[in-house]
């Protein structure tokens, strides 16, 4: 694999964000629905330009309670207006600073919601669409929210994880259940350096699982976060990959 996005989830008051952007390749940017605000919005987006980074927003379900990691019933017209003021505030933020808006990613229960749900990932590409048809949807590789936003004709990235585990269908294993999260550094590695040159991850089965990863994701809000992104902006350098964000042109 010659090139890779290598993204990470920010702006969501962990404190370690300076430290994890001069290695990635771009940002999802919370923007209000689980965490963060005008500020932090605006203080990621600078870091993010200083170090050449894509930014994008990463809208989630509206419960800062449970960090959007519940899976809420939310009507379909309700949730496309919670997107896209979601959208409408970062883009603003982006707006203030000069920055291009790169994608959109969901956050936590949105995103495993859409990423099984025809119906909820329609929602969300058209959310997407609608706001703006260049944007490009960070979506589970394979999943429904890829085949809704090509379908709808906005362009995917296909999405795999460093320290997640899969399911047999090629489905992050739910969180809570065991072997759901990678802890380790060497384990994640191992996943990564599978995904690399053999384009597949070993599901918690021990089947094989193929996928199409354009971008590689890293959850931000874990304690070691800072450590996991030195040791995969290092994997990744080390196996020749060059790190850019999807549809970003060599400078």
């Amino acid at each position: 694999m010659a090139q890779l996005d290598f993204n990470c989830d920010l702006g969501e008051g962990c404190g370690n964000d300076a430290d994890i952007v001069p290695l990635i390749s771009s940002a999802s940017i919370a923007c209000g629905g689980h965490a963060g605000d005008a500020a932090s919005m605006a203080t990621t987006i600078a870091l993010c330009l200083q170090h050449g980074v894509a930014v994008g927003a990463h809208p989630s379900y509206e419960d800062r309670a449970n960090f959007g990691r519940r899976e809420l019933d939310v009507p379909p017209a309700d949730l496309r207006d919670s997107i896209s003021r979601q959208l409408d505030a970062f883009a603003m933020a982006c707006a203030e600073l000069g920055a291009h808006m790169h994608h959109v990613k969901p956050h936590g229960a949105l995103y495993n919601v859409a990423a099984r749900d025809q119906a909820v990932a329609d929602v969300v590409a058209t959310a997407v669409r609608d706001f703006d048809s260049a944007l490009i949807v960070y979506a589970l590789s394979g999943s429904a929210l890829a085949e809704a936003a090509t379908r709808l004709g906005v362009r995917v990235a296909h999405e795999a994880f460093a320290e997640r585990a899969y399911d047999a269908n090629g489905r992050l294993a739910p969180r809570g259940t065991p072997g759901a999260v990678i802890e380790g550094i060497p384990a994640a590695l191992v996943q990564v350096r599978q995904l690399l040159r053999q384009g597949v991850v070993i599901a918690r089965d021990g089947s094989r699982v193929r996928l199409r990863a354009d971008t590689l994701c890293l959850h931000g809000d874990r304690a070691d976060a800072v450590e996991f992104a030195r040791a995969l902006h290092s994997l990744l350098s080390g196996e020749g990959v060059q790190m850019r964000a999807p549809g970003i042109a060599v400078r």
